[in-house]
């Protein structure tokens, strides 16, 4: 019962957890039945399937063109000397992939924080939504061989209504020198803006 209860949270909040499949080679094949559960596409070696209208009601298949993969791989080489430099590159381009699919899907008029307390779910994202589409962008950066400094970890939760913390989710990168946890957190920025990157510690402990 408690964990049929915390999965409602969970779906009212901001969604269950997502997790990558077909995952570059290195990876847990564990996490390969999540995309299966919920019916959407792994990432293929060129697209995604895009969640949006929270809790992933609505999707699109977009494939990364020339234009796009250069674009990408350009702001990623900025990220080449440092593991810092990498989580400050991968942070600018969840930004490009934000102004990329806003036209498209209709998502430039985003709100930061969307929830099932916005009505304007065809134009938002919940945190299922980002934590979902960031692995995916985060698990096709793998697939080019554009993280130098860092893996892509399982998505993280956080959240106990009874000290006031709502349920989260968020995308992680792994520090591959250290296995330090970073969340790449999309939900809590505006539209175009670069993701939030914190150590995962700070960010189960953040509301």
């Amino acid at each position: 019962m408690a964990g049929r209860w915390r999965a409602a949270v969970l779906v009212l909040m901001c969604g269950v957890l997502a997790a990558p499949q077909d995952l570059p080679a290195g990876y847990d094949a564990i996490l390969n039945d999540v995309y299966n559960r919920q019916s959407i596409n792994p990432p293929s070696d060129t697209g995604m399937t895009i969640c949006y209208g929270f809790v992933c009601r609505r999707r699109y298949e977009i494939d990364f063109e020339g234009p796009d993969r250069k674009a990408i791989a350009g702001i990623l080489a900025a990220g080449k000397a440092s593991p810092e430099a990498e989580r400050a590159a991968v942070a600018k381009a969840v930004g490009w992939f934000d102004r990329r699919v806003g036209p498209v899907i209709g998502t430039s008029r985003r709100v930061s924080r969307a929830d099932f307390r916005h009505l304007d779910d065809a134009h938002n994202f919940d945190c299922h939504d980002t934590s979902t589409n960031v692995t995916s962008l985060l698990l096709l950066f793998a697939k080019w061989n554009l993280l130098r400094h860092h893996t892509v970890g399982e998505t993280r939760f956080r959240g106990n209504i009874l000290f006031g913390q709502t349920p989260h989710n968020t995308a992680v990168l792994i520090a591959s020198a250290t296995g330090q946890g970073w969340a790449i957190d999309m939900w809590t920025t505006t539209y175009g803006a670069p993701a939030d990157v914190m150590p995962i510690e700070r960010w189960l402990n953040e509301n």
